[in-house]
């Protein structure tokens, strides 16, 4: 603990929480690794806008307001659209965590219609990093003082070459004596797990209470900064505390840095639904001076690790118990309410900008996505591979697309204008949303530059973390445009970025054919070009000269040894987009839409595709792809016999299926509902976003088409269902060469040699 006389401490600011009234707790790690806690004073603000009789009126509601430190009268842009300043009334809490009460107070005098809200979607700890211009493990020297905290920002948020402080991780894992086949909140603990700097600890003696007091004394003295968990929000931290209660020790009950126990979850999870997916996400389990990261309710930490995570908290200047929980979107959105915040424009409680009316024409003009080639199906030898680099967050920036520009009523004759739609883009300021990408595209390119020159391996590996969790934030800031919340978006920006991309796509892909390249298959930012004899410098030139053109860069990819285009299911004439693979010239792999890149496929068919892809991987050329074709089967053959002689461990046949809905809102009782229903009568919750993991069983009676196990009730009895698996894994095999006309069956006849059998048939009598 640092009192206020304290001298001036360097480190790296950790964690911010509200504290007492008015006061936050700031906790820094120090340049010598202690970990110090200070208090600094903070009071965040709201802004209410509306008639100025109407605003004026409501002062008088709640100047007497106990959640009221301070108001009066100031000048912001209270809309995004809103080319001046205007006044509204700016009220000081004595207690961030009101902001959300004294909102719905404002709200319902105003009877939800007079007035609006800004600024009350920020929480306090990023308020906080807003205000004073800092984020999350930024370096600095703070020196305490009687009016509150000193900063000396000695970091920057663009910085790439920045140090972490040594931060001490635990994994915390409890084994419960389950009564039943899923464990539940009445069970006891059976022991406790916890893992840090290659150190086990095991806490199984003494009874209940005595586990859990011995867990606290033991995070006490390993100090962890960061404790790790598998299902801590959905479950684990809710059945200690349960326990702690039944054992009478919840008070002293302890894992915060600050000394504060545990409280019952308030907040209930949320299903939402996201780019055509429902997510169901748990209600956070909050430690104070700590940071809890709960691997199953975390999407960052599974794609770029602790380094991405660390580079999304700093970029996006949200603290990291958030920014560990957060979706990609919330992300972007603490980037884009930073960028408002700076330049004073009032974060609105609800999206209050409309689509510009259009007329049918506009309409089918302007709804058309991006711009694809049909792809050639079918082996293609010698192919080249160009790749525009972020391409829509580059347009973005490029031409300033953002709500409050496009169509903008400053700019009604800009030069600047949406192709096809003849659109208007403000050229007198910049947007909140260029603004926002401008540092994540720069980053990016940078951070991949020092990772390609990189020679140390792990220097190698932490660029390549940071730079793909800055990738996330690109991917989906052209999809967070057009959402009907985000606070800064905008259809009639969405629609423009499709029109400048594809006039970019196509731009280039006229440049390619000019220069003697012939488009085998294009998708929205990728070209697959071939010319006989091409060398490398000549896809090299054609990319610089377009990346000149076009102002967006495109970056030669690698070229093919061969690539395969493959066919749909259902027209084998047609290619598909976003299905094919092939071997580049550097060795690399590059596989899409195959059972290798989904999430659903079970372990014993990825293993086996994956083994049938490596044989052709070793093909030079389309003529020996086709000489491997039989070696490929022998991999079938293997995988087939492995599983008839039972030599599959069960869990690698275990499928997961993802929740779209509520498992009692399914009309039809498929694979993943009667797992769920399982699940749900030995006591589980089971939410729409989850995903339900089972395994295909064998059944005599005919009644029932399909059968399943949920994974957690697998016993020793648990017969998988051999034909189904048998049928996945020749499934497969067919989708790798569907081009050249394998089907399901066909390869089942292949290497079984009975070609005559209908395979239906095969089915009903089963295999010997």
């Amino acid at each position: 603990m640092q009192s206020s006389s304290s001298p001036k401490i360097r480190g790296w600011i950790f964690d911010v929480y509200p504290d007492n009234v008015g006061e936050m707790a700031v906790w820094i790690i120090s340049e010598n690794g202690q970990r110090i806690r200070l208090t600094d004073k903070f009071q965040q603000k709201i802004y209410v806008s509306g008639k100025k009789e109407d605003v004026e009126k409501l002062v008088g509601h709640i100047y007497s307001n106990e959640s009221i430190a301070n108001w009066c009268f100031v000048y912001k842009y209270a809309n995004p659209m809103d080319s001046e300043k205007s006044r509204v009334l700016e009220i000081t809490l004595k207690d961030c965590r009101k902001v959300s009460s004294l909102t719905n107070q404002i709200l319902k005098l105003g009877d939800y219609l007079t007035y609006e809200v800004h600024n009350s979607d920020l929480r306090g700890d990023r308020t906080y990093f807003f205000v004073h211009d800092l984020f999350p493990l930024a370096f600095l020297e703070v020196e305490p003082s009687k009016t509150g905290l000193k900063y000396n920002l000695q970091d920057s948020v663009e910085s790439v070459n920045y140090s972490i402080p040594p931060l001490r991780t635990m994994q915390l894992e409890v084994e419960i004596a389950k009564s039943g086949k899923i464990a539940n909140l009445q069970d006891p603990i059976a022991s406790i797990i916890l893992n840090q700097d290659e150190k086990q600890i095991i806490i199984d003696s003494g009874d209940e209470g005595e586990k859990l007091l011995q867990l606290s004394k033991m995070v006490k003295d390993l100090d962890p900064d960061l404790i790790v968990t598998n299902g801590g929000d959905s479950y684990l931290f809710s059945y200690l505390l349960q326990r702690a209660i039944v054992s009478g020790v919840s008070d002293k009950f302890i894992l915060s840095r600050d000394e504060v126990p545990f409280v019952p979850k308030a907040a209930q999870g949320k299903t939402f639904f996201s780019y055509g997916r429902t997510f169901y996400k748990a209600a956070t389990i909050r430690l104070y001076g700590r940071v809890h990261i709960d691997a199953g309710n975390t999407f960052i930490l599974n794609e770029a690790r602790f380094q991405g995570l660390f580079e999304i908290a700093r970029t996006c200047r949200a603290p990291l118990h958030t920014s560990s929980r957060s979706s990609i979107g919330s992300s972007m959105s603490s980037l884009q309410f930073y960028q408002a915040f700076k330049q004073e424009i009032l974060i609105p409680r609800n999206k209050s900008i409309p689509e510009a009316f259009k007329s049918a024409y506009e309409l089918l003009v302007a709804d058309r996505g991006g711009f694809v080639y049909e792809p050639k199906v079918g082996i293609h030898d010698n192919t080249g591979e160009v790749d525009f680099s972020s391409m829509y967050p580059n347009l973005m920036v490029n031409n300033n697309i953002s709500a409050e520009t496009v169509l903008c009523k400053c700019c009604p004759d800009s030069n600047l204008r949406i192709p096809e739609l003849n659109y208007n883009i403000c050229e007198k300021r910049e947007g909140v949303v260029p603004r926002a990408l401008k540092l994540v595209v720069s980053k990016r390119l940078l951070y991949k530059r020092l990772r390609d020159e990189a020679k140390d391996p792990k220097l190698k590996e932490m660029f390549d973390n940071r730079q793909t969790a800055l990738k996330w934030i690109l991917v989906t800031c052209f999809g967070y445009l057009g959402y009907r919340n985000a606070k800064f978006g905008t259809v009639d920006g969405h629609i423009g970025v499709c029109a400048f991309g594809r006039d970019a796509f196509l731009r280039a892909a006229r440049i390619s054919e000019s220069r003697g390249f012939e488009v085998l298959h294009g998708i929205v930012d990728s070209l697959w070009l071939k010319k006989e004899n091409a060398t490398l410098d000549e896809y090299a030139n054609l990319c610089k000269h377009v990346s000149k053109d076009l102002g967006v860069p495109l970056n030669f990819e690698g070229r093919y040894k061969w690539i395969v285009f493959l066919p749909s299911k259902m027209h084998p004439s047609i290619g598909v987009l976003n299905r094919y693979y092939g071997v580049m010239e550097s060795g690399k792999l590059k596989v899409r839409g195959l059972e290798v890149r989904k999430h659903d496929t079970p372990k014993f068919v990825y293993d086996a595709q994956m083994e049938m892809i490596n044989v052709f991987s070793s093909a030079n050329n389309s003529r020996e792809f086709m000489q491997k074709i039989p070696h490929a089967f022998d991999v079938v053959k293997a995988y087939r016999q492995k599983l008839l002689d039972g030599d599959v461990p069960i869990g690698d046949l275990i499928i997961s299926k993802h929740l779209s809905k509520n498992p009692k809102h399914y009309k039809q009782h498929v694979s993943q509902v009667i797992a769920a229903e399982q699940l749900i009568k030995e006591g589980s919750e089971i939410h729409a976003g989850n995903n339900v993991k089972f395994v295909f069983t064998r059944s005599e009676d005919k009644r029932y088409e399909r059968r399943v196990k949920a994974a957690q009730l697998i016993g020793d009895g648990t017969n998988p269902d051999t034909k189904r698996y048998l049928s996945l894994l020749y499934a497969s095999a067919a989708n790798l060469l569907s081009f050249k006309g394998y089907t399901t069956q066909s390869v089942y006849e292949t290497i079984s040699g009975q070609n005559q059998k209908n395979l239906s048939n095969y089915w009903s009598k089963g295999e010997n």
